[in-house]
């Protein structure tokens, strides 16, 4: 599917978790689970992404340990210091990093984002979340973990907060004059002073404007919540979205709620995750995912499936359907209610048992999973494209670092020849490789 003009580019982000995004990657042969909290492992994938000229890498980020890590590698560095180690030995490439407006404050994170774009020279960006799980709350001494909407209101003042922070030195604050003995006019350094219902901050931030002044917005919550949230705030989106109908919907609905906050189209990039599993055939491909699929752990599947649709499936056979009568109402769920209903909706259009729909699942979680060769694959990103179902994709290779040479060595060659993806890079900043224009002090208010 080749087009000589086309008028969009893609955006690529690459998503970087250990041994790869299928669920059982660390049993295959090709990777090495020790590796996990490895900085070199890191540091070799962040470079490979720069050299096939992607936007960002981004790490996703949780505090607690997962019950069934037993079966599975998913012991994480942290963001902050990982990214600040990878801005030292990349130049270019963005720094998405994930922190959570339920257990930080803003004075603390704005600084810590400020600091990283300071270090790496404008490229880092802030996936934002809120977190889930009471087992989360009680590693920060809470009992339990708040509400669903009550964590999005505490969300949108910790954003305007953090925003105040940013803005709080003006361009011109600092003097330098060392004749004088000036370094600053604090005439041009202004407090944040933010007082909410859930958060206040006096400030200022003690560090100058940093190159991007505002970190990249990135937030991938796709419930009600998180979409008004996400039109309000955010500049990148990451979402799951199994087929191109689903993700065009997703697409037109989010970028239309975006007029509400005096914002255009084109101040959002939406990137659905994307699964390929890439063969120099179909038949290869397929092997490749069918030899993961076969490593999986039913266990691990049973346990994260019940967790997230809230209810327990251990006494549920795994050739039956899901017990729909026994699950609550999406709105009640207190997790990740976008996953909840992409679940459910796929196993009851599918018609899935629940071995099918963990099988479905164990290598993408929902995202776009594409089975084929790089051709294939480049046909589908582009059908994506220009049906204005995607701005791009998040990348999620179910094995890494394999799956990421396969798609930087034979996908991107293929997107860049028909002229939707760069070459090069035409700026230095994130928001020079997204589009983004910086607007210092916008803060998006009704």
């Amino acid at each position: 599917m080749a087009s000589n003009s086309p008028s969009k580019k893609l955006h690529l982000n690459l998503f970087m978790l250990s041994t790869g995004h299928h669920e059982a990657s660390w049993r295959h042969p090709g990777t090495n689970p020790g590796l996990a909290a490895d900085f070199h492992h890191y540091a070799r994938l962040a470079k490979m992404a720069e050299d096939a000229k992607m936007d960002s890498i981004f790490l996703a980020d949780k505090y607690r340990l997962n019950a069934m890590t037993k079966y599975r590698v998913i012991p994480q560095l942290e963001a902050f210091t990982m990214l600040s180690a990878l801005a030292a030995v990349t130049e270019k490439i963005g720094l998405t990093g994930t922190a959570s407006t339920t257990y930080y404050d803003p004075y603390h994170l704005a600084r810590k984002f400020a600091s990283l774009d300071h270090i790496s020279g404008g490229r880092a960006a802030w996936n934002i979340v809120t977190s889930t799980g009471d087992a989360t709350a009680r590693n920060f001494g809470k009992d339990r973990h708040l509400g669903h909407a009550e964590r999005y209101e505490r969300a949108h003042e910790f954003v305007e907060a953090a925003l105040r922070l940013w803005t709080g030195w003006s361009e011109d604050a600092l003097v330098l004059d060392q004749t004088a003995g000036i370094y600053a006019d604090m005439n041009m350094i202004a407090a944040a002073n933010f007082e909410g219902k859930h958060l206040s901050v006096t400030g200022p931030l003690n560090l100058p404007r940093s190159p991007q002044t505002v970190p990249v917005l990135v937030q991938a919550g796709s419930s009600e919540d998180g979409k008004s949230f996400a039109a309000r705030w955010a500049e990148v989106v990451f979402t799951a979205q199994p087929g191109i109908e689903e993700a065009a919907a997703f697409y037109t609905d989010l970028k239309s709620r975006l007029k509400r906050w005096g914002r255009k189209q084109d101040q959002m990039k939406i990137l659905p995750g994307l699964i390929p599993f890439i063969g120099d055939s179909e038949a290869e491909a397929k092997e490749k995912e069918h030899e993961l699929n076969a490593l999986s752990a039913s266990e691990y599947g049973l346990y994260n499936l019940s967790a997230l649709l809230q209810t327990d499936l251990s006494d549920c056979s795994l050739d039956g359907p899901l017990p729909y009568e026994r699950l609550p109402a999406p709105e009640q769920v207190q997790g990740q209610q976008a996953r909840f209903r992409l679940y459910t909706e796929l196993a009851r259009k599918e018609k899935l048992s629940i071995r099918q729909l963990l099988i479905r699942t164990a290598g993408g979680r929902g995202h776009f999973t594409i089975t084929g060769t790089p051709i294939q694959i480049a046909d589908a990103m582009q059908r994506w494209l220009e049906a204005g179902a995607a701005d791009g994709f998040n990348l999620m290779p179910p094995l890494l670092p394999a799956g990421l040479e396969d798609f930087v060595s034979k996908v991107v060659p293929e997107l860049q020849n028909r002229g939707i993806y760069r070459a090069e890079y035409s700026g230095r900043t994130l928001r020079d490789h997204l589009g983004l224009a910086v607007e210092p002090g916008v803060q998006y208010t009704e």
